[in-house]
Parts: C-alpha cells; sequence; structure tokens
C-alpha cells in the first residue's frame, strides 16, 4: 500500500511541477485575476439574472438553493475536510515550494486538501447543469470556467491536482444535495 501512495504522490508532483514550470509573466497575471474571487461576481449576476427569467417568481428559492450548494460547498471544504485532513499545500512543503513558481508571493493558507475554489467553481457549475438541462452551452461554459479556476490554482502553486480532485468531488456532491433538497421543498411548497 505504501508504494501505491508513493506513486500517486510522486504523480501528484510531477503535475504540479509540469503545470506551475510553464509559467510566463503573461500568464502569471491572468491566473491571478482568475483566482481572484471578485472577478465572479458579474458571473453569478448573469446567472441569477437566467434563473429569474426562466423560473419567474418560483426563483427565489431556487437561488437559495444555488447559494446554500456553493456555500456548503466552501464550508465542507475549507472549514471541515481542510482541518481533517491537514494536507500543507505546495507552497508549504519543505521539499517542493523551493521548486515551485509564485506570483506576487502569493502561498494561500496553511493547509490545500481539499480545494474550495474547486469545490465552489464545482458546486455552481452542477447545480446549474442539473436545474437547467436544456442550456447546455451554458454548462459547457461554466464547467470550462471552473476547469480553468481549478487550472489557475495549480499554475500558481497552491494546490495539488489531488486537491482540486478532492474539491471537484465536494462541489458536485454539494449541488446534488441542494438539487435534491430544492426538489423536495418546492414539491412541498406546491402542496400546501
Amino acid at each position: 500500500m505504501s508504494s501505491f501512495t508513493d506513486t500517486l504522490k510522486s504523480i501528484d508532483n510531477a503535475v504540479l511541477l509540469f503545470i506551475n514550470g510553464m509559467h510566463t509573466p503573461f500568464l502569471d497575471s491572468f491566473m491571478m485575476v482568475v483566482s481572484n474571487r471578485l472577478i465572479w461576481i458579474p458571473l453569478y449576476l448573469f446567472l441569477v439574472y437566467l434563473i429569474i427569467r426562466k423560473y419567474g417568481k418560483s426563483s427565489w428559492l431556487l437561488i437559495v438553493f444555488g447559494i446554500l450548494a456553493v456555500a456548503l460547498s466552501d464550508q465542507l471544504a475549507s472549514n471541515l475536510i481542510k482541518n481533517l485532513v491537514m494536507r500543507y499545500r505546495p507552497s508549504h512543503n519543505l521539499w517542493l515550494a523551493p521548486h515551485l513558481h509564485f506570483v506576487a508571493d502569493y502561498m494561500g493558507g496553511q493547509y490545500g486538501f481539499a480545494s474550495s475554489h474547486a469545490a465552489n467553481t464545482f458546486a455552481l457549475a452542477t447545480f446549474i447543469m442539473l436545474i437547467m438541462p436544456k442550456y447546455r452551452n451554458l454548462t459547457i461554459a461554466l464547467f470550462c470556467w471552473a476547469l480553468l479556476v481549478c487550472y489557475s490554482r495549480m499554475y500558481l502553486g497552491v494546490h495539488y491536482p489531488s486537491d482540486i480532485l478532492g474539491g471537484m468531488i465536494v462541489g458536485g456532491f454539494s449541488a446534488w444535495i441542494c438539487y435534491k433538497l430544492w426538489q423536495l421543498v418546492s414539491k412541498r411548497l406546491a402542496l400546501g
């Protein structure tokens, strides 16, 4: 079992070093922007607009559950899993950090598993996919955006690929749970 774990760690490190090693001044700036959560606000507002346009008066409940999906994924990744697993980010790994390129000395917090950026973006993309299955182009665009955000976290040297994968799973699970809860609550409200 130890050799299997060592192999996974080696792959994790090798993929991270490859992605992080492909830095350029333009990509450094671009990836910092992509990772900045404030830049996502126009996207959130656009999605709220689409939900209101599609669902009308019942959109408020859907928006509440969408916010809940992202909040749940964030809390699971940031406050539960990171504090239970306590896996140092690559930027805090004493062996790996000297081999990484950091942009503007950004190193993130101490622990990295699971990535909350990955969890949040995948929660949002998955939730939208579930509530708007006919909006295929939107779903594809949201998952591409989520993957770009995930890539930026590895590019910046603050997450291993396995941190990202863990975040994706947390985000997808959170979205699915909130979608099922929305279905249950909206059915109950329709009966009352």
